[in-house]
């Protein structure tokens, strides 16, 4: 992926560089900085995510938010219609979004469907409009429900028996989730950011043999980190 997004990056400054080349030189006038521009600050980078992000929905909601802008800029679209729009669009998005989840992966999606079917016992973790440190520790763990609405949520598995996969099921909305995990486990990542962040920050490389936790979910205007 990483590659994915040097090259493109790389197509982009050369294609800029070479327009810009023609303009100084007069074959290709033109105005650099023509009405709606800067809508292309939000355009380029969510269409290179497609091609190098596993998750697509940042990418898309930029595209399509970066191209109304643009059309709104250019006089196509009313500004006053735009605004009133972003609420119906942002709320099919995230519908959308908790159809779809997981659907890029195929692996993952198969992966979470075996662990669904063992039925294990899971906790409930939740944060509203508040915080809350959840510790897990010297017991058995078998996954989660972590939801954090309008506060912050961490839940601290260091200490946790991990014996097999397992999944926590991940909700922020205005708010966010840290989620710390022993040394002994993978961490794959399946939360669909909308105007959000999710990171793994485990910085472990995928390691056969040992458990694997996996975070599924969606954040809305909040944050979801497994460190």
């Amino acid at each position: 992926m990483k590659n994915v997004n040097r090259i493109l990056w790389g197509f982009v400054l050369v294609g800029v560089g070479v327009v810009l080349g023609l303009h100084v030189m007069d074959i290709l006038p033109f105005d650099i900085f023509f009405k709606g521009w800067w809508t292309l600050i939000i355009i380029i980078p969510s269409f290179i995510s497609l091609f190098s992000q596993r998750d697509k929905t940042p990418g898309i909601v930029g595209m399509v938010a970066g191209i109304f802008l643009l059309l709104g800029s250019r006089g196509i679209i009313d500004f006053k219609i735009l605004f009133k729009l972003i609420g119906p669009i942002l709320i099919v998005v995230i519908g959308l979004c908790l159809i779809f989840k997981d659907a890029f992966n195929k692996n993952v999606k198969d992966a979470i469907k075996r662990i669904k079917e063992k039925n294990f016992p899971k906790k409930k973790c939740t944060a509203v409009f508040g915080g809350k440190n959840a510790v897990l520790a010297g017991e058995p763990f078998y996954g989660a429900d972590a939801v954090a609405v309008f506060g912050g949520l961490e839940i601290d598995l260091r200490g946790a028996v991990i014996t097999e996969d397992i999944i926590i099921s991940a909700g922020a909305v205005f708010g966010g989730i840290d989620i710390l995990l022993p040394q002994n486990v993978n961490a794959e990542l399946c939360v669909t950011p909308v105007f959000g962040g999710a990171a793994n920050k485990t910085g472990r490389a995928f390691t056969p043999g040992i458990p694997t936790v996996f975070v599924s979910g969606i954040c809305a205007f909040g944050g979801v980190d497994v460190k």
